[in-house]
């Protein structure tokens, strides 16, 4: 027997001990029965109905599930007190099941049910009877409900939501630590039996967890796990119902559980010594290389900080930590030099960024090294004394003069000689030079602060045993100045004097400009070159001055322009003076003094001609211009004789025509000995008719036989030709021109034809349209003109 069937055999006999269960079929339940007052109705017939008492004998069914029987399994029976056993009553089911799952028999009301019942699927039915007449089909008992509950057997073992599950814990965690917990559930019912009551236990990852039998929370069963020895643990979890006693049904799950990282293990450098070497001339912050010390643990708790704690260069280089790498890159901090120091020590520290205090115990989360760096000797350039030079001199100063001197050595052992010269990039018009040997700038042409206050130069120093290695410095000449430029006017002036003027009236404010910068400023004096009985200056000593009449009256008539000449000097050492002539006009002004009209020549106009009119004669002579142009361009126009005279002079007509050729006679169309002498073709000889796409290479050919016909000649050429893929597309048969040894035809001239006394006859040319009618009215003309004659 399977263990199924022994369950079964087990429950029944259960059910069966238990009297209750069985006389509830049978005997009658008072609860059931309606506590109401009868009630009184009138039927149809007029009769009084009576409500009785209902007689059913039940109170609930139950059903075992997962019946494996072969018949139909009984269910109970219904019977009414009023069923006397003749037959006569007749039992209705009605509701969940009836007449598929439950069948009843109609006389006896035994109850079947016709297929195995799962609990799961629906744990109780709700059905309804009646009892009937059988004959008058008219119920002797209401209609009532009843219920068949399905008593639940252990046929479901619990399962679990997921096959596999994923947990984590962190490393080093204490015993008891929660990792996860898994549910089971099963499908019987939890408020029958065991059935559904389900326990925990660990299948597989013992020693290094466990789990809660009640609740399915697994946690950690050893101390101190250590992710770096192991990181991943499989574990086995088993629900088992019946309260895990045997028998019972059972699921597993897996449980994927990793240990997550702490920090718990300090940085360490592989080596205690690490040796770099980089070259003298690494400018400041080249990258010497790196170090980098390891660590168990990952992520943020492997993350490093590096310094330089010690050492007789760590004001020399520095250490920058890379986050990606996890590096310390050694850098340049200040510039090297192999003469001074060739070797450098440094202590740096590698130190966890995260602690956790809780793991304080294991020591101190850092670690040292030694990085012995070497510096390598290279041939360097030149260095000069400073950084810039500045030479200031006067502009005044003789050419060769010596402004500065720049100053380089080579910083190597070796010390070579140094060679100096000027980027004349910098000195384009080549004002200064300097000597190759000790460095000394001097002049090679005049100085003008006054074109160029400020020069810079870049002077080039290069080994003379290795020129390619060159250092360069800027020096900065400033031009200082020199009082070499006398003062000038600040503009020019437009000065006029009315001729009403009065003596003592302003007429003109001056002032001067001066092209010198002293150290003190600007000052200038003006003055008359010479005593003046019209103007005189005076001076405002502030750098302008005021030119004032000196009598009264001036007239145009007789003196238009006055020339005054003007002093201006400056201050400073030596003095530089200039003189500036004004140049005023004698003008007619209102009585307010505006000026009207300087020119002596306004008063010669008649009064009534106004400016209007001089435009309008101006521009009536243009007119008069441009039509006699235009008159004598069509005179000169009709003096053309035109093509033909008349038709008397017909003959004449061909001059004004381009000839077709002039034969045998004309050497300028080609040359004609070609096809006397073919060996003296040239070779390079273009035809002039056609401008070639493509040039090529003439083809050089056999010269002919001079017994050779023209005839075997040209068709030769002609041959080569049509072969030949890099002949031009035309027909050179045309550069021949070959018309053979004779013709029996006579010549075609027209010349000659016109001379002939045969008749002609050039009707038909009327019949060719429009555009031949004047040349058939000209022969048709010729001949009628003969015919009269």
């Amino acid at each position: 027997m399977t263990i199924q069937q022994v369950l079964l055999l087990l429950l029944l006999w259960m059910w069966l001990l238990h009297p209750c269960h069985t006389e509830m079929l049978f005997r009658r339940t008072p609860d059931l029965r309606p506590k109401s007052p009868v009630g009184r109705a009138s039927g149809s017939d007029g009769k009084a109905l009576h409500r009785q008492k209902r007689g059913w004998m039940w109170n609930q069914f139950f059903l075992l599930e997962e019946y494996t029987g072969s018949d139909y399994q009984y269910v109970g029976k219904l019977h009414s007190d009023q069923d006397k056993g003749d037959g006569s009553l007749k039992y209705i089911l009605s509701g969940d099941g009836a007449g598929t799952l439950f069948i009843i028999d109609e006389k006896t009301g035994d109850i079947h049910a016709t297929r195995r019942i799962d609990r799961e699927e629906k744990a109780f039915y709700t059905l309804r009877a009646q009892a009937i007449n059988r004959r008058t089909l008219r119920p002797v008992e209401p209609e009532s409900e009843f219920v068949i509950k399905i008593h639940d057997i252990n046929d479901n073992e619990p399962t679990f939501p997921e096959e596999i599950y994923t947990a984590s814990v962190p490393e080093m965690s204490v015993v008891g630590t929660s990792v996860v917990q898994v549910t089971a559930t099963d499908a019987d019912d939890p408020s029958y039996g065991n059935s559904a009551r389900i326990i925990y236990s660990i299948l597989q990852g013992q020693p290094y967890f466990s789990v809660e039998p009640e609740t399915g929370i697994i946690r950690t069963a050893l101390p101190n796990m250590n992710r770096e020895n192991r990181e991943q643990y499989q574990v086995v979890i088993q629900a088992k119902d019946m309260g895990g006693q045997m028998g019972g049904l059972s699921g597993t799950t897996t449980v994927n559980i990793t240990l997550t990282d702490v920090n718990d293990n300090p940085p360490r450098f592989p080596q205690s010594t690490i040796h770099l070497r980089i070259p003298e001339s690494s400018p400041v912050g080249t990258a010497i290389g790196s170090v980098k010390a390891t660590d168990a643990d990952t992520g943020k708790n492997a993350e490093v900080e590096y310094r330089i704690i010690d050492g007789d260069g760590t004001d020399m280089f520095d250490i920058v930590t890379q986050r990606d790498t996890q590096e310390g890159i050694i850098t340049v901090r200040k510039p090297l030099d192999y003469e001074t120091r060739r070797l450098y020590t440094l202590k740096v520290e590698a130190e966890n960024i995260h602690v956790d205090p809780r793991f304080y115990y294991l020591g101190p989360f850092k670690d040292t090294t030694i990085v012995k760096i070497s510096v390598e000797d290279v041939d360097e350039p030149p260095v000069f004394s400073r950084s810039s030079y500045l030479f200031e001199v006067h502009e005044d100063i003789e050419l060769g003069t010596i402004i500065g001197t720049v100053m380089a050595r080579d910083p190597d052992s070796a010390s070579s000689p140094i060679r100096f010269s000027l980027d004349r990039h910098t000195d384009l018009d080549r004002i200064f030079n300097i000597h190759s040997g000790n460095g000394s700038i001097y002049t090679s042409k005049p100085l003008d602060r006054e074109i160029s206050q400020w020069h810079n130069l870049s002077v080039i120093a290069a080994e003379i045993n290795n020129p390619k290695d060159t250092t360069r410095v800027p020096v900065y000449v400033r031009i200082l100045d020199v009082n070499d430029n006398a003062p000038q006017f600040a503009v020019f002036y437009d000065t006029f004097v009315c001729e009403n003027a009065r003596a003592g009236q302003l007429i003109q404010t001056i002032s001067a400009v001066d092209k010198d910068d002293p150290l003190g400023g600007q000052k200038f004096f003006f003055s008359l070159a010479a005593v003046n009985p019209n103007f005189t200056v005076q001076d405002n000593e502030d750098n302008t001055a005021r030119i004032l009449t000196r009598r009264n009256g001036f007239s145009r008539h007789e003196i238009s322009t006055y020339l005054l000449p003007v002093v201006i000097s400056d201050n400073d050492y030596p003095i530089q003076s200039s003189t500036g002539t004004l140049t005023i006009r004698v003008c007619a002004c209102d009585s307010r003094g505006n000026m009207q009209s300087c020119n002596a020549e306004a008063l010669l106009l008649p009064a009534g001609l106004s400016t209007g009119a001089l435009i309008a004669i101006l521009l009536c002579i243009i007119i008069l211009l441009v039509i006699v142009v235009l008159f004598a361009a069509l005179k000169r126009q009709r003096k053309k004789e035109p093509l033909i005279l008349s038709k008397e002079d017909i003959r004449d007509n061909i001059v004004s025509y381009n000839d077709e050729g002039g034969g045998e006679e004309d050497t300028q169309a080609f040359d004609i000995g070609t096809l006397r002498n073919p060996a003296a073709i040239e070779d390079k000889k273009l035809r002039r008719d056609i401008i070639p796409e493509t040039l090529f290479v003439p083809r050089r050919t056999p010269s002919a036989p001079d017994n050779t016909d023209v005839r075997d000649f040209i068709n030769q050429r002609l041959k080569e030709h049509d072969t030949d893929p890099s002949a031009p597309p035309y027909d050179s048969l045309a550069t021949y021109a070959y018309e053979g040894n004779d013709s029996i035809a006579e010549s075609l001239s027209s010349l000659e034809s016109g001379t002939t006394e045969g008749d002609q006859n050039y009707d038909y040319l009327r019949e060719w349209g429009p555009r031949f009618n004047k040349l058939a009215e000209m022969y048709g003309g010729g001949e009628s003109d003969k015919d009269t004659s």
